[in-house]
C-alpha cells in the first residue's frame, strides 16, 4: 500500500466559544466565525470552520507557515471575542425578537445602539450600514427579561391608543349629528317664518290692515 504523502497530514488547532461569547446563540457563534474569517489571510478563510461551539483551523502540513500565521491572528482575536459587537441578526436570535421590534425599540431608545457598521455585500459594490449593540447591554437585557416587559408595555399602549381612537371617532360622529340636527331645526324655523310672512301678506291684501 502506498504511503500517504505529507500533504495529507493536517495541522489542526481548536478554540472553544464559551457561553459568555455566544450567549447561547448559534447565530452569534456563526457571526463570530465570519468575523474571524475576515481577519485571517484570504488563503486561510476556507480552512476555518465552526463545529458546535468549537472554532477549528485545519490545513495541510505543507502549509505550516500559513497555518501558524492564521493561528496567531485567531488566538489574538479570541482574547476579545466576548466584546465583539452584536449585529442585528444576532440580537434578534439572542433576545428572540422580530425585526420590527428591533427597529421600534431602537427608535424609541429602549434598545441602545453601540454605533454603526458599514459593510459591502459579497460580490456586490453596494454597501449597507446597520446598528450594532454592546454585548454587555444585550446580556443584561436577556438576564432581566426586558423584552417581556417591553412587549407588555407596547400592548397596553396599543390598547390605550385604540380606546382613544374609538372615543375620538364617537365624539366626531356626535358632533356631526348635532350639527345636522341643528341645521334641520334652523331650516324648519326658516320655513315656518316664510309661511308666516306669506300669510301676513294675504292678510294685508284682504284690507284688514286699512
Amino acid at each position: 500500500m502506498p504511503k500517504h504523502e505529507k500533504t495529507d497530514v493536517e495541522l489542526i488547532r481548536t478554540w472553544t466559544l464559551f457561553p459568555a461569547a455566544t450567549m447561547g446563540s448559534a447565530v452569534r457563534a456563526k457571526g463570530i466565525l465570519q468575523e474571524l474569517r475576515s481577519r485571517v489571510p484570504a488563503v486561510s478563510k476556507k480552512s476555518l470552520a465552526l463545529d458546535g461551539s468549537d472554532i477549528i483551523l485545519a490545513m495541510p502540513a505543507s502549509e505550516k507557515a500559513v497555518f501558524n500565521a492564521a493561528a496567531a491572528v485567531i488566538a489574538r482575536a479570541m482574547e476579545g471575542v466576548e466584546t465583539l459587537p452584536v449585529i442585528p441578526r444576532e440580537i434578534q436570535d439572542i433576545l428572540a425578537i422580530k425585526p420590527g421590534e428591533r427597529h421600534r425599540w431602537l427608535a424609541d431608545g429602549r434598545l441602545p445602539s453601540a454605533g454603526t457598521r458599514t459593510v459591502r455585500l459579497n460580490g456586490r459594490a453596494r454597501r449597507i450600514t446597520f446598528h450594532v449593540f454592546d454585548p454587555k447591554v444585550v446580556e443584561d437585557l436577556l438576564d432581566r427579561g426586558a423584552v417581556d416587559e417591553w412587549r407588555e408595555a407596547d400592548a397596553e399602549a396599543k390598547a390605550e391608543n385604540r380606546r382613544k381612537a374609538a372615543y375620538t371617532a364617537k365624539l366626531t360622529r356626535s358632533l356631526k349629528k348635532g350639527k345636522t340636527v341643528k341645521a334641520e331645526a334652523v331650516e324648519r324655523s326658516q320655513d315656518g317664518f316664510r309661511t308666516e310672512l306669506v300669510d301676513w301678506e294675504e292678510f294685508g291684501r284682504d284690507g284688514l290692515l286699512r
